[in-house]
């Protein structure tokens, strides 16, 4: 649902999650179909580059909206049994945007995530036929090789290149260039998600010849699911390198000498974060009181740490499953409805007075 995106202020890692507007506003087609300038010059929150780029593929911007809708779901997928779960929304208020102020690990997986959400829209909406200004790779054309032999390029290559071209214009647009260390944190990250997208460009084949013989094959490169990505990243956000600016300002050394340096590919961060325990807006934690946490886990959804020592409640209740499901031929399965007694477990609140009021 991306009813939202245009009322949420994250101003750090794009302007793209509160500056565009759902995907099914009518509005916003009429504008970028009817006048780009006016609609363009109306996103509050773009930088001069970006505008232009606006103005010269207002259709683009369509495609942008899906990508944030893609990048956002697929940051709370990942984070979904952590404290922090990457939770915009908490009646309203902007606390994504106090999380971005921070230069810690959770802002460098949104700047990478939502880098390479553009890339993989962009580059979908071109093999789509929905940009004026793209179109499939015009580079695979004509005949190559690979390990099983000959084959002809074919089909429709997903141009991952004008899609982390037209990424890197206007998401890096946003940074200021120069000596700024926070700048230069969230470039390298945005660089790293773009990277990620085209890490799992595949090669797809299609067989010809008598009874797909596969004499002739018809080859085409075609980007991953995005989870893909997602997965990706998110390792790279538990193996994210602490960094400190050079001394020239110019690039980053590791804070701990200990740790090797940061490649390209790597997610970088300057300061620690926060435990997420309790509400503090200061820093967009909206705390873990009442999140449903998982008795018998160990890990970071386990009651022990997602509650942070405070405990827990438990609550049993009932609900409707699928059960003594059947396969019958030819083809279907066949399921009963199953009342089922569950115990969920959410986590206790802090009993400090500043909390509760």
């Amino acid at each position: 649902n991306m009813n939202f995106l245009p009322g949420i202020w994250w101003s750090l890692p794009l302007i793209l999650v509160w500056a565009t507007p759902p995907v099914t506003s009518s509005w916003w087609y009429m504008g970028a179909v009817g006048s780009s300038r006016v609609m363009c010059d109306n996103v509050p929150g773009l930088v001069s580059r970006q505008r232009q780029l606006c103005r010269r593929h207002p259709e683009a911007m369509l495609s942008i909206g899906r990508g944030v809708a893609a990048w956002t779901a697929e940051c709370q997928h990942q984070f979904r049994r952590h404290r922090w779960d990457c939770n915009a929304l908490e009646r309203g208020q902007r606390l994504l945007g106090r999380v971005l102020l921070r230069s810690s690990r959770e802002s460098a997986f949104v700047h990478a995530i939502s880098s390479a959400g553009v890339v993989f829209a962009i580059t979908r909406a071109c093999s789509q036929g929905e940009l004026k200004s793209c179109s499939c790779d015009p580079k695979k054309k004509g005949s190559a090789k690979d390990s099983k032999g000959h084959f002809d390029w074919g089909g429709c290559s997903d141009n991952i290149d004008y899609g982390i071209k037209f990424a890197r214009a206007f998401v890096d647009a946003k940074e200021r260039k120069g000596k700024d260390a926070r700048a230069l944190m969230n470039l390298h990250n945005n660089r790293a998600g773009r990277k990620a997208v085209k890490r799992f460009l595949k090669q797809e084949c299609k067989c010809h010849g008598v009874s797909g013989s596969c004499t002739l094959r018809t080859c085409w490169l075609a980007m991953a699911d995005f989870r893909k990505t997602g997965d990706y990243l998110w390792k790279k956000y538990n193996g994210a390198i602490q960094v400190v600016m050079n001394q020239d300002g110019t690039g980053f050394t590791v804070a701990n000498k200990k740790f090797k340096k940061p490649t390209k590919n790597d997610l970088v961060y300057f300061e620690s974060s926060p435990d997420y325990c309790i509400r503090d807006r200061d820093v967009g934690s909206l705390g873990t009181a009442g999140r449903v946490c998982n008795q018998s886990s160990r890990g970071m959804d386990s009651c022990e740490v997602m509650c942070c020592g405070r405990g827990y409640d438990t609550a049993r209740v009932s609900r409707m499953t699928k059960c003594e499901c059947k396969f019958h031929w030819c083809c279907a399965v066949r399921c009963q409805d199953c009342l089922e007694v569950v115990d969920i477990h959410t986590c206790k609140a802090p009993k400090s007075p500043a909390w509760m009021s």
